[in-house]
């Protein structure tokens, strides 16, 4: 019996597109790359500690530069790609890698057990595969914005985002060994919604879902800022959490 298609919940086009914008906007002095900067220096902190020093590395996402560059200060050859070059729902082509490492990218892949898989396959044996996604703890103060902009029938305007259980179990089923998925929140405070947003464009965290929605209008607009503020300190701003989950994984 043939294999069922995952469904289609992302747009890649609209993950390129979200990136090519992003790309333009960090050009201003201002622009926010929090989520990538904390996701680079973990790995960083994790290659160190475990005194990692890989030949050949593939790094996924990472647009900053940041951590292909502090790799191969240390000696290593760095293949890099983003979503515009490299499709991780596809078998990737090169040499094996003694370390990939995935930033930003697989919680928006429409067959993420097929992606984990192929990432597995690149790897040389004894290689080590990292991938840190935004997980499915995040962002509670602009969910329930969103829901209350249209309290009769919510469109959907945010992705499904994998918990901590459910990347555990997909590990285990790409065949990785002594798998380890752990969490961590980036807290960030606030003055608006529209900051937020804004930021999470800066940092092409925006929506791709396949389906895209209408754009509000300007009464859902305002009730999703109020109810946004509600979550409001005593120093008007929203402290919203990002939770980042880290995979590793390696090929014995």
């Amino acid at each position: 019996m043939a294999s069922q298609a995952p469904p289609r919940i992302f747009s890649r086009r609209r993950r390129i597109a979200g990136l090519r914008r992003a790309r333009v906007r960090q050009a201003k002095r201002d622009a926010a790359r929090y989520v990538l900067d904390d996701m680079v220096e973990d790995v960083l902190d994790r290659l160190e500690f475990i005194r990692l020093s890989p030949q050949r590395v593939l790094v996924i996402g990472d647009w900053t530069g940041t951590l292909a560059l502090s790799l191969r200060g240390g000696g290593s050859l760095v293949d890099e790609h983003d979503v515009a070059t490299l499709d991780e729902e596809h078998p990737i082509e090169a040499e094996p890698y003694d370390l990939i490492v995935s930033l930003c990218s697989l919680d928006r892949v429409n067959d993420l057990p097929g992606a984990l898989l192929h990432l597995r396959n690149a790897l040389a044996q004894g290689g080590l595969m990292i991938a840190s996604i935004v997980g499915a703890g995040s962002l509670a103060n602009l969910r329930r914005a969103m829901l209350a902009a249209e309290p009769d029938r919510p469109a959907a305007r945010m992705h499904p985002l994998v918990d901590n259980q459910a990347a555990s179990a997909l590990m285990q089923r790409a065949l990785y060994k002594r798998q380890v998925v752990d969490s961590r929140t980036l807290t960030v405070s606030f003055g608006s919604l529209d900051r937020l947003v804004s930021d999470l464009r800066d940092q092409a965290l925006g929506s791709a879902l396949a389906s895209a929605p209408p754009a509000l209008g300007r009464p859902a607009k305002v009730r999703a800022e109020e109810a946004f503020l509600d979550a409001a300190n005593e120093r008007g701003r929203v402290l919203e959490s990002f939770e980042i989950l880290t995979l590793t994984g390696w090929k014995d």
